[in-house]
């Protein structure tokens, strides 16, 4: 079956402008549909098989984009702040203005975030009964020991109200500032920072390195994107 989508919609969805300026951009003759120039907003366009153009530039329908962003410190997990950057200020090649960041990293935080305006794959992803391990990598003040390992593996009891569920902790390095990887499928505020706190240690620094299948690309520095590819989305998926 064939899609139909408005014109100023089709537009609008693809970053021309916001549906009152597309608008007055159709009725000003600047866009052509299938080499006709239109300047009906109503008009219904087949999505895959008509040709948009706008000022002679096509403008190629795209219903969902998938980022990974390697993110850096000091950058907030929102899609708008009025006084911080955000990881969607980062993503500057997209077409679609709907996108969102799937789960948050805390401000400090670094690593990997997945950028997509799909929410069923955002869901997928984020709820609690689908067990999706993440891994992260942290430093921490204090000597991360096999006891902790232990208590993490059993299920750490990290406040009166938050029993966090298996983790699998790996020891790196140990000593007065050591170095570990942790798997945990929930995603509580601070969680990872919290459960070192609950045995009386300090994360002093905390990346994030995969979401389910998605790995971090270990090529991007702090703040740089790519798209996610076709393999990964389908083991995302």
């Amino acid at each position: 079956m064939k899609e139909l989508m408005r014109l100023d919609k089709y537009l609008a969805d693809m970053g021309v402008g916001t549906r009152s300026e597309v608008k007055v951009i159709i009725k000003k003759r600047r866009v052509q549909v299938n080499n006709e120039v239109v300047v009906d907003p109503n008009r219904k366009i087949i999505i895959g098989s008509d040709l948009v153009c706008f000022d002679g530039r096509d403008i190629t329908y795209v219903q969902y984009e998938y980022y990974m962003l390697n993110k850096p410190a000091g950058v907030l997990s929102a899609t708008e702040d009025k006084h911080t950057k955000t990881v969607i200020d980062l993503i500057t090649t997209s077409k679609r203005k709907d996108l969102f960041p799937v789960g948050r990293l805390d401000k400090d935080t670094e690593g990997l975030l997945l950028i997509t305006n799909d929410g069923d794959l955002a869901h997928s992803l984020l709820s609690p009964k689908k067990h999706v391990d993440k891994e992260y990598y942290a430093k921490v003040e204090g000597v991360v020991t096999n006891e902790d390992v232990e208590a993490f593996e059993k299920g750490l009891q990290v406040d009166e109200d938050f029993l966090a569920m298996p983790a699998k902790l790996n020891i790196l390095s140990q000593g007065e500032l050591s170095e570990i990887t942790l798997i945990i499928q929930e995603g509580k505020f601070h969680q990872v920072k919290r459960m070192f706190e609950a045995v009386g240690k300090k994360v002093v620094y905390l990346k994030r390195l995969s979401m389910g299948t998605l790995k971090l690309d270990e090529s991007l520095k702090p703040g740089e994107y790519r798209m996610v590819t076709d393999e990964e989305l389908v083991l995302l998926k």
